[in-house]
């Protein structure tokens, strides 16, 4: 009885006071455009690629350009060399078939996603998908947009319709091949809060002097997300892209 008496003492003092709000959870966000794992000095190194990862310890990252058992990658599952070098759950999804295997984007997360769905979307040059999965907390989305504009633009109801499933906070990451005066992210920015530093380059890795890296949040569930700080990562020679981070409170 006691208890009961507590409990009900404690909810009415909590009525309109700040510290009664639910407790934010910090979480880590990350997307990179690996190459394959084929860094600027023309060399492939798995490990080196994967401490890029580790290092900034996310708990998510949307990772582009994967090889999955090809010719070109000696057979290797790329994605599945980073899991295990970053101690990762590896999400893969293919775009393509692509010399003897296949090629696509993957996410790399600290826990095993709760769902996961794909989606193909718009790519003259080359098919291109979307890879969504679903956390108790939030879920986040990979993309490697196609090179054209008309494609990119054309992605976006796809993408707004995937998005409407959700309540908690939906992210979505990954090579957009867009910068941030085109008509893409302009559209993009009407129903999406881009979270990463748009004034710090991303490519070419070495001498960035272009952003086409990004991470957003759908405005419709952007009140449950509060952004810390956002980052591109120093990494010169790893890829041909640096790698973008942004911190964030879930509610």
């Amino acid at each position: 009885m006691k208890n009961k008496l507590w409990m009900g003492m404690a909810a009415v003092a909590c009525l309109g006071l700040s510290a009664c709000q639910p407790e934010a959870k910090e979480a880590r966000f990350m997307s990179y455009n690996v190459k394959n794992g084929y860094g600027l000095d023309d060399s492939t190194n798995y490990v080196r690629t994967a401490e890029v990862i580790r290092k900034e310890t996310p708990d998510v990252v949307a990772i582009q350009e994967l090889d999955s058992v090809t010719g070109r990658s000696h057979g290797t599952y790329v994605l599945g060399e980073l899991g295990k070098h970053t101690g990762m759950y590896a999400t893969y999804a293919p775009a393509i078939d692509f010399d003897g295997g296949k090629y696509g984007i993957g996410i790399l997360s600290k826990e095993k996603p709760l769902n996961v769905y794909r989606r193909a979307l718009p790519g003259r040059e080359e098919a291109r998908t979307m890879l969504i999965t679903e956390f108790s907390d939030y879920v986040y989305i990979c993309t490697h947009l196609s090179l054209t504009e008309e494609d990119r633009m054309a992605s976006l109801p796809i993408i707004k319709e995937e998005i409407t499933r959700f309540k908690k906070p939906v992210l979505i990451a990954g090579d957009w091949n867009a910068t941030p005066e085109s008509d893409f992210l302009k559209a993009m920015q009407n129903d999406f809060t881009i979270l990463t530093d748009m004034s710090q380059p991303t490519f070419p890795a070495d001498t960035p002097d272009s952003t086409i890296d990004y991470i957003a949040v759908s405005k419709s569930t952007a009140s449950k997300i509060k952004p810390q700080r956002a980052y591109t990562v120093n990494a010169p020679v790893q890829s041909d892209h640096r790698p973008v981070v942004v911190v964030a409170d879930l509610f």
